[in-house]
């Protein structure tokens, strides 16, 4: 998994979204783009592409789409219109982008660097630090984790937006 980290200036999300499909199908590797407000990390992003590895290995996945599969994993929901919040929107945002071949090996890390380096080529993307501006309230508030629960752990934030995205396979 690599993750490439910037601010995406978006006119038209259905162009940009497209053209990350399309960097994706010729290397051979799944490309999600993800409003960094909502990550709480890269092992956020680690963790939702196991499950949903594991999900599409059991054939139990949700989505037909690989990428799609982890950004649903990732937003802890089911529904992909709940899910797309966490997404791209219009206008310039903090954005990562997750790039993942699904293999390990040197072919599939090629695969990640060649699509990781397309990406970095976007006009559109402006490589530079993103996971920093995640949002805590933000995070917060879309995985409904509440002050209250805060207080009854000493856990980071971080684990708990994981442990709801581990908990989408226990819902389903």
């Amino acid at each position: 998994m690599e993750l490439v980290e910037g601010t995406a200036t978006v006119d038209d999300v259905d162009a940009f979204v497209e053209e990350l499909a399309a960097i994706g199908a010729d290397r051979g590797c799944a490309v999600q783009a993800f409003d960094a407000r909502y990550v709480a990390g890269a092992d956020h992003l680690r963790q939702a592409v196991a499950l949903a590895d594991r999900a599409r290995e059991r054939g139990e996945a949700i989505a037909r789409d690989r990428a799609v599969e982890v950004l649903l994993y990732a937003a802890g929901r089911r529904q992909i219109d709940r899910a797309l919040e966490m997404g791209v929107g219009e206008g310039a945002r903090p954005t990562v982008v997750l790039v993942d071949a699904g293999e390990r090996g040197e072919d599939g890390a090629d695969r990640e660097r060649a699509a990781a380096e397309a990406v970095r080529g976007l006009a559109t993307f402006e490589p530079g630090e993103a996971l920093s501006e995640s949002d805590p309230g933000r995070l917060r508030e879309f995985f409904g984790i509440t002050d209250r629960e805060r207080a009854a752990t000493d856990a980071t934030l971080e684990a708990l937006v994981c442990e709801r995205v581990a908990l989408l396979t226990v819902e389903k």
